[in-house]
């Protein structure tokens, strides 16, 4: 087991402050928190459903998805993690698991305490601000997918979801044309968009003769911004990543 300095959660930091307005001593106390990794094989379960877990997991590399499933245990991914996410913070206030973690590529996950984050929290309640805010746009995420299964058609699915992977990695800048890493299997992508498989690769062949975009080989390559967010109906504001510092709220005042 190798432990974490901190760098390995700057990132996470980066995405607090991306919303939330904190001092020096409180972004120290992110850095700070006591935590250790684990390496999971892709396909394996780390977090499984109703399991008690008593740290949040951090996702440094890799891909992770969130899977529900019914009483048959058919199951459905209902969200995919990307570095950086802490994918079940909520666990903190929750650590009964109500749905599964499974690594969908090699992942890296960064395991860390719940009783450290409470600590952190109880110390400097803007802490805690932040933290509920991040939990928020995992709502409003969700609320975008429950949308995307059950109103909007094939190709408006898979091109909305590439858009939001694109936006959430923040490789796009004012870019039009770019690539980011997306290790997930035609499978896994027919499944969060609640396709087959088939359909799926009738749906990504569309968009690559219109120009759109190439998917494949563990890679997504944007031909035309604007093109593929008309296709997938896309508006980023719900993911909250272009807030101005200025906007940005804080409603416990530092003392």
């Amino acid at each position: 087991m190798r432990y974490a300095d901190r760098l390995d959660l700057q990132r996470f930091l980066d995405r607090l402050l991306s919303r939330s307005v904190l001092t020096r001593e409180e972004q120290d106390a992110i850095l700070d928190l006591p935590c250790h990794f684990a390496e999971v094989k892709a396909n394996r379960d780390f977090v499984g459903l109703r399991e008690d877990v008593d740290h949040a997991s951090l996702i440094v590399d890799g891909l992770v998805g969130r899977f529900d499933q019914n009483s048959d245990g058919v199951r459905q991914i209902t969200a995919i993690h990307i570095p950086g996410d802490m994918a079940n913070l909520h666990s903190v206030v929750q650590p009964q698991a109500t749905s599964a973690l499974q690594a969908l590529s090699v992942a890296t996950i960064l395991r860390v305490s719940h009783a450290a984050i409470r600590s952190a929290t109880a110390r400097f309640p803007a802490l805690a601000e932040a933290l509920w805010r991040d939990c928020m746009v995992d709502a409003a995420i969700l609320s975008q997918w429950v949308i995307n299964v059950g109103r909007r058609d094939a190709r408006t699915r898979v091109a909305h979801l590439l858009c939001e992977i694109g936006t959430r990695l923040d490789v796009r800048g004012q870019k039009q044309i770019f690539s980011f890493p997306f290790a997930v299997t035609q499978f896994q992508l027919a499944d969060a968009a609640g396709l087959t498989s088939v359909h799926v690769n009738r749906v990504l062949r569309s968009l690559r003769q219109d120009g759109l975009a190439i998917a494949g080989n563990r890679e997504v390559k944007i031909l035309d911004w604007d093109g593929l967010a008309r296709a997938g109906e896309f508006n980023a504001n719900y993911l909250q990543t272009r807030i101005k510092p200025d906007d940005r709220i804080r409603i416990i005042q530092p003392v």
